[in-house]
């Protein structure tokens, strides 16, 4: 999990921040539902100890280990906030070794807690700019920005940083003490939605017919896209009468058209809705 930031004065020094940790509260819910998506497949995976320096299978799972309430941490590699753990809980799970080392609290931090936080401070400069122009020209102009790309603002106003640790809070406050199972139990559906929107992706071919540049290289661009999605409110995988609406929102959010057609293999959008993206965008040149 996050190690402290700059700690809770931030936010008296910059409303942004404020802002964010306020859309942060605001979603509350949506990340506790994430994080029980996320912990679903948790049971079947093999329970690891170090032994001599290694880190080696125990020949048990985690879920056998959670029902016969032993624990599934290790309390010398666990830090100071995952301490103290009831045996098969979701907090004793993030406790637990990786079959490389990590602990399960890390993972979860680089798959789920970082691009949360970050989406969620984007939707607070989206506020901040709508409410207060002005005020948010000055803060682009100290931080030497132009607006054009609201993830580049986040990071360079670093407002994510102390918004980790308390997204770490709620999480825990929320599901520390539920069994793993009962999180599983909960997270099923959203994970199932989760895994057809990735295979949606996969799935659909580039729209301009060649190799779609590789995910990492658009990090940036799909953090913005999918912003754009949820900002719109349109149903996923998006239909084809709503192509128009899905290229005005990622229009909007500041992407360029050839990013947009880079983008449409990795959206969950079906393959007639990307063709017509890109018929509409080669029309308009």
């Amino acid at each position: 999990m996050p190690a402290a930031g700059k700690g809770h004065g931030v936010y008296d020094a910059d409303p942004v921040a404020l802002l964010a940790r306020e859309v942060l509260r605001e979603r509350t819910g949506e990340l506790v539902a994430e994080a029980c998506a996320w912990s679903v497949g948790m049971s079947d995976r093999p329970h690891h100890v170090r032994r001599h320096g290694r880190v080696v299978p125990s020949g048990a799972s985690l879920g056998s280990r959670a029902a016969a309430d032993l624990p599934l941490g290790v309390e010398e590699d666990a830090p100071l906030e995952l301490g103290d753990a009831r045996a098969g809980s979701f907090q004793d799970a993030l406790g637990a070794l990786t079959a490389d080392g990590r602990l399960y609290a890390q993972v979860l931090e680089d798959e789920l807690l970082v691009p949360f936080v970050r989406e969620t401070c984007v939707r607070a400069a989206e506020r901040a700019r709508a409410q207060s122009p002005a005020q948010w020209q000055e803060l682009l102009d100290e931080l030497g920005e132009d607006g054009t790309d609201l993830v580049e603002v986040v990071r360079a106003a670093e407002w994510d940083a102390p918004l980790l640790t308390e997204a770490e809070q709620l999480l825990l406050a929320a599901l520390a003490d539920v069994p793993l199972v009962e999180t599983e139990a909960e997270g099923l559906p959203l994970s199932l939605v989760r895994a057809a929107e990735r295979e949606l992706r996969a799935a659909v071919p580039p729209a301009n017919g060649e190799l779609a540049p590789p995910e990492e290289d658009l990090a940036g661009a799909l953090f913005l896209a999918d912003v754009a999605l949820r900002a719109a409110g349109l149903p996923v995988p998006v239909p084809p009468e709503q192509a128009d609406g899905l290229l005005t929102a990622l229009v909007a959010e500041g992407l360029e058209p050839q990013e947009v057609l880079s983008l449409l293999p990795h959206l969950p959008v079906q393959q007639d809705t990307a063709d017509a993206v890109a018929e509409r965008l080669r029309r308009t040149g």
